[in-house]
């Protein structure tokens, strides 16, 4: 992962003093880019290098989730166009094209209370 993106910084602004890169944890990974064209340059090159060692992205588990943008362009990986989507759960919080908090909070409060009711 290091070596796929090491061409320069394409995350997000997340402070005034701070970038937030990719998002990396075992076989999850979550991108953060400002462009559309930086978004396909860091799949095909995350894509490129895990072939390169043998390992391969399932496109049917890949999705893009575009937040503020106006570029309705699809993101592809070898000529496939990976799936759009509104939200999507990473290491167990949700996160959707509304960029707070709020879907992941509900849905914490219905997971306990469903399971105080278990009890």
């Amino acid at each position: 992962m290091k070596t796929s993106t090491s061409e320069g910084k394409h995350g997000i602004q997340w402070t005034a003093r701070n970038q937030l890169d990719d998002l990396d944890f075992a076989d999850d990974l979550a991108f953060q880019s400002h462009t559309h064209e930086q978004m396909q340059t860091k799949t095909a090159s995350v894509a490129a290098v895990s072939a390169s060692v043998g390992l391969s992205i399932h496109k049917g588990n890949a999705k893009v989730l575009k937040f503020n943008t106006k570029n309705s362009n699809p993101i592809t990986l070898d000529g496939e166009t990976l799936e759009d989507v509104e939200s999507f759960a990473y290491m167990g919080s949700i996160i959707d094209e509304q960029g707070g908090s709020d879907a992941d909070v509900k849905a914490r409060i219905e997971k306990t209370r469903a399971a105080f009711l278990q009890l």
